[in-house]
């Protein structure tokens, strides 16, 4: 069914040429309150998640820089002990 013409006002909005025409004029946005807040809280479990993996390279890294250092340690210390034995055999 056609409306009349007088309904026809009502239907549809009239549009904004010039904003349409130039969108970086625009500063005038409709945030969905429900996206928006899905969005945020997407983001704010990736930032977790990656705060959760930086801190277990930290981990590794720093449990990996103590063995390193305890191995030249051992071996530092197995090369002094050569050593002295050595000199006390002559």
């Amino acid at each position: 069914m056609a409306s009349s013409p007088q309904n026809s006002n009502q239907a549809f909005p009239t549009a904004d040429v010039v904003r349409e025409m130039n969108p970086g004029t625009n500063t005038q946005f409709h945030v969905d309150s429900v996206s928006s807040e899905v969005a945020a809280s997407k983001e704010q479990a990736e930032a977790t998640q990656k705060k959760k993996e930086r801190e277990k390279k930290e981990a590794l890294q720093t449990i990996k820089s103590a063995i390193i250092i305890s191995g030249i340690v051992v071996a530092v210390a197995g090369a002094a002990i050569a050593i002295t034995k050595k000199l006390r055999e002559k």
